[in-house]
């Protein structure tokens, strides 16, 4: 593979961005692209490298475009022989293999509040190679002690956080509420999730979750914002110790994240 491609691969993970790759991996007969043969789509569209141009290439970006908005790619087989019904529009009289990967952000968590779950998350997700950052209004728990590997380390009231995130260039998957102070958490949520896109989870008794609930309720949020609000958070393992907490989280993230394994990626589909 084109070492650019390799460059730019790793640039957009590092940033958290989807993307997909395309290759050629099967050919026979003459083909305008070789076996190896790679290109990179970008969320925007943009592309780095080639197929082999022409009418495959413009293929390959509709299913690399199909591939960013399902969430999943598969193998396309294309006939390069413009007489024979269903085939591309060209001459080179060949066909082609392509394979189409889709290549998911890795996850980026903003933790609020750095008490014990945010400290055993933040050891949990990194030995899973997802990114963090922390935040807190309390500068005595945003340390490089208590958090030696976060990108970034915020001291924000509640009140602010939420424009600080919108106005950020880092793009977060999750975020999770694990503050000391139930008025404060309320308070980032209100802020957040009528903007934030991703995941808001809120570490929560049954009482607080209602409670919390309501007050967000009163304050104008309507039921289908509050709906983005997970509480509680985790899979059901019964835990109760912060670092069972912060395994039972971490396992949620990564079964949502390999939610759509097996829909597509190794399945063959027809041209269209």
């Amino acid at each position: 593979m084109d070492r650019r491609i390799l460059a730019e691969a790793l640039r957009l993970s590092d940033r958290h961005r989807p993307y997909v790759l395309v290759h050629v991996v099967e050919t026979q007969g003459s083909v305008p692209g070789k076996k190896g043969a790679s290109l990179l789509y970008r969320e925007d569209g943009t592309t780095l490298g080639t197929v082999g141009g022409a009418q495959l290439e413009e293929r390959a970006k509709l299913l690399a475009r199909g591939a960013l908005d399902r969430h999943a790619g598969g193998l396309h087989h294309f006939e390069l022989r413009a007489w024979e019904a269903g085939a591309l529009p060209s001459l080179c009289g060949g066909s082609v293999d392509l394979a189409v990967t889709y290549v998911s952000p890795r996850p980026n968590l903003l933790l609020w509040g750095g008490g014990h779950v945010a400290q055993a998350l933040a050891r949990q997700v990194r030995l899973l190679d997802y990114d963090f950052s922390i935040a807190d209004d309390r500068p005595e728990y945003l340390g490089s002690e208590l958090f030696p590997q976060a990108r970034h380390r915020i001291l924000s009231s509640p009140q602010e956080l939420p424009s600080r995130i919108a106005a950020s260039e880092e793009r977060f998957s999750h975020v999770y509420l694990l503050g000391y102070d139930a008025a404060k958490d309320q308070e980032v949520a209100f802020g957040l999730l009528p903007q934030f896109p991703g995941r808001v989870g809120l570490v929560a008794s049954r009482t607080k979750a209602e409670l919390t609930r309501r007050a967000l309720r009163e304050r104008g949020l309507s039921e289908e914002v509050l709906a983005r609000l997970r509480t509680p958070i985790g899979l059901p393992l019964g835990g109760v110790t912060p670092e069972e907490i912060a395994l039972s989280v971490a396992a949620e993230i990564v079964q949502e994240l390999h939610a759509s394994d097996g829909k597509g990626e190794g399945a063959s589909e027809p041209a269209p």
